[in-house]
């Protein structure tokens, strides 16, 4: 897949079909909420398992019930990309979104 940055237009059409996302401090961000810790945490390896499978990693954080996820591309310096797009997708399948 394409790693290109995408442009202020093509990210608002992007996020406009991205369920639960925003931009926040430059980055594709999404809060995910669960009924406790261990739905949280099967979530989490969940998207491992995908991102692993894109090589597409994010930056994200778990706190009991709450998964917190920031996507930006690195080897473009971190910005906005389709590969982002790809894996937020991905990620709003597994949650159900």
């Amino acid at each position: 897949m394409e790693r290109r940055e995408l442009s202020k237009k093509e990210l608002e059409k992007e996020l406009s079909g991205l369920k639960g996302w925003s931009v926040s401090g430059g980055k594709l961000a999404r809060t995910c909420e669960f009924g406790d810790f261990s739905e949280a945490f099967a979530f989490m390896t969940r998207v491992a398992i995908e991102a692993e499978r894109m090589e597409h990693h994010p930056e994200w954080s778990n706190v009991y019930n709450r998964v917190t996820i920031n996507l930006v591309t690195h080897d473009i310096g971190n910005k906005i990309s389709t590969y982002d797009v790809a894996l937020a997708r991905k990620i709003n399948e597994i949650y159900g979104a």
